[in-house]
């Protein structure tokens, strides 16, 4: 999943350091403070989340691995049975 969102995270995180867009109307609104936490904030969460969706794709990779076994061992053992 991360090469998914590395760049746009990246670039995320590089506009929450650069909000000069905002101008004085970021400072007469005291906004710019909370906005960069926010921001930075976002992008942690979003790399949790990445790493959580790793974790989760591994766990379900490993699941389907275990399906697949108990099918093989079933028709091994029909066929035993069939034998």
């Amino acid at each position: 999943m991360g090469h998914h969102t590395a760049k746009p995270l990246q670039e995320f995180e590089s506009a929450s350091q650069d909000l000069s867009a905002l101008g004085a109307l970021g400072s007469l609104l005291g906004a710019k403070d909370d906005i960069e936490e926010g921001m930075t904030t976002l992008a942690k969460l979003t790399k949790q989340l990445d790493e959580e969706w790793e974790t989760e794709a591994k766990f379900l990779g490993d699941v389907c691995d275990a399906f697949d076994l108990i099918e093989v061992l079933l028709t091994a053992a029909a066929q035993a049975k069939k034998g």
